[in-house]
């Protein structure tokens, strides 16, 4: 289903947007070396109940997931990078960190993720990874507008992970958010200009660009969710929400400080 949104509710899109963006930006500020992931969790939670808001994670069971998601954010470390199901593990000094937030609130949906290093240490091609993903995600928002096509952004998203010499993972990507979180149509990460659906004002997309160290390969943990890199090498994920006006895109998750 491809679904366009009335203006009001693309402007109570733009308060969910805005609950994501501080609940990330809270859950960043932290983790710190020692915090523990089901405290995050138990921090979203609260952050959601508090806001009157909705999980769009603890019941989700789609096909690829083994049940129901069961926990309010996805926390992927070092080689985990999608749908990170958080568990008693602690932070550490260098961690590579993202977490994933979706939350509806007033019947729309947003949806955003942040990777960044916990602590002081920095591993090795750890910031060139999440700066990578945060650049491909500006080039796909750039490239979105009315009449422009999901190729559009799929390619311009591609060009910078390419470029940067990253392999490209095509499994998982954007898609299309509103009332529900997922839906059509899927943003690949990497494509060709002016093929797919033409983009429309009223349209919502979470573009989100991922990215793994030295291989397109994930394997599953034995969670049945958290995705990792097959050879374990260091992961990084970035993604915001983006509404399609009649002048370009709105960046809907983006945070208050940037």
């Amino acid at each position: 289903m491809i679904e366009i949104l009335t203006p009001a509710q693309v402007d109570r899109a733009r308060r969910t947007g805005a609950l994501v963006a501080h609940i990330l930006q809270t859950l960043r500020a932290r983790s710190e070396v020692g915090t523990n992931l089901l405290d995050l969790d138990r921090w979203t939670a609260e952050m959601i109940r508090e806001a009157g808001a909705e999980s769009c994670y603890v019941d989700y069971a789609p096909s690829f997931g083994r049940g129901p998601f069961g926990h309010h954010v996805c926390t992927a470390v070092n080689d985990a990078v999608l749908h990170g199901r958080p568990r008693d593990q602690r932070l550490a000094d260098g961690d590579l960190l993202t977490l994933d937030l979706a939350v509806r609130l007033d019947g729309v949906a947003a949806d955003s993720a942040i990777s960044f290093v916990v602590g002081e240490s920095r591993p090795p091609g750890s910031v060139e990874l999440i700066e990578t993903t945060e650049r491909a995600l500006a080039a796909g928002i750039a490239a979105a507008g009315p009449g422009a096509r999901i190729g559009d952004l799929s390619h311009a998203i591609g060009t910078v992970l390419g470029d940067a010499g990253y392999p490209i993972n095509m499994q998982f990507g954007g898609h299309g958010i509103g009332t529900t979180m997922h839906q059509d149509p899927h943003v690949s990460n990497d494509g060709r200009p002016g093929r797919g659906y033409k983009l429309r004002p009223g349209l919502l997309l979470a573009l989100e660009p991922w990215i793994m160290a030295d291989t397109d390969e994930l394997v599953t943990d034995d969670d049945g969710w958290t995705l990792r890199s097959a050879t374990g090498c260091l992961t990084a994920h970035s993604e915001h929400t983006i509404a399609i006006t009649e002048d370009g895109a709105e960046v809907l998750t983006l945070a208050p400080s940037a």
